[in-house]
């Protein structure tokens, strides 16, 4: 088998190393496809999964940020027992995408319900798989790398028999004025469900917005517009293969954006997906 990472490239040259948290760490369920450049895979070694730590802190922590880790690595209590999928360049052995990945065969604890109270959300029939810390390299944000993660995806919702994925989908933004713009513009293009199955948690609620939004209608809002730039385009790329957005976005403070819950059902995923793959409108 390809190994993207042979035993000279693993040393960290001026990098702290990292405490024990990740030892005995292993993929729940392995994924690898091979393609012409390109390797899809979850992360099988600590080493993998710290360059997929890696390459998080530079994107989340350094680029978004200006923050920088004596470890170099984005690194937080759920990683251990999640799996990670790998965009791996084999041109350059290295990683240029990654995506954290978590089903309910393995934990009933996400990081989403630390933002979001979703009971409802559990209780949705069949396995959940739980989407998050995507990033892609800078020299890599195109159509080709969003095209592999999907494929990567998909293969890890079809070995996990997963019935719905879901996770907070991050817009960078903490003005009100501007999550309200943006909230209404989602609205109005019909991404937005208005239901129970999830609500913010109390510190991380948007100050005013639910109120706000009970208020004032999308039919009172005529003038309210926003033409879209803040959408990130892995978010669109949900949109696009039929997610819905859930609710009132969660603030996150510290990564300084709103998050919204997505939620896609597999089954309308692969409809789209094979859809898309034909070509077809």
């Amino acid at each position: 088998m390809y190994n993207p990472f042979p035993k000279k490239t693993l040393k960290l040259a001026g990098k702290a190393k990292p405490r024990n948290r990740l030892r005995n760490f292993y993929a729940h369920i392995p994924v690898y496809i091979e393609k012409k450049n390109y390797i899809i895979k979850t992360a099988e070694t600590i080493e993998e999964l710290r360059a997929a730590l890696r390459l998080r802190h530079d994107v989340f922590l350094q680029e978004l940020l200006k923050k920088k880790k004596r470890s170099g690595m984005d690194l937080d209590k759920f990683d251990k027992r999640c799996d990670h999928l790998l965009i791996i360049d084999k041109r350059s052995n290295q990683i240029i995408g990654t995506y954290r990945l978590q089903s309910s065969l393995h934990t009933k604890r996400f990081y989403s319900a630390t933002e979001f109270h979703m009971k409802e959300l559990k209780t949705l029939p069949g396995n959940k798989l739980e989407l998050g810390r995507a990033c892609v390299h800078p020299d890599h944000r195109n159509g080709i790398t969003i095209s592999l993660l999907w494929e990567g995806i998909i293969a890890y919702m079809q070995a996990s028999k997963s019935s719905y994925l879901f996770g907070c989908s991050s817009i960078k933004t903490i003005d009100k004025d501007e999550i309200k713009a943006i909230y209404y513009f989602l609205k109005r293009g019909g991404h937005i469900e208005e239901n129970t199955l999830v609500r913010p948690r109390g510190k991380f609620k948007v100050p005013g917005l639910r109120r706000h939004v009970r208020k004032h209608p999308l039919s009172q809002l005529e003038n309210q517009s926003h033409d879209g730039d803040k959408i990130p385009s892995l978010l669109s790329s949900y949109l696009k293969m039929g997610a819905k957005l859930h609710g009132v976005p969660a603030l996150d403070k510290d990564f300084k954006c709103v998050d919204f819950m997505t939620i896609l059902s597999a089954e309308q995923l692969l409809s789209t997906y094979r859809r898309k793959s034909r070509g077809d409108s």
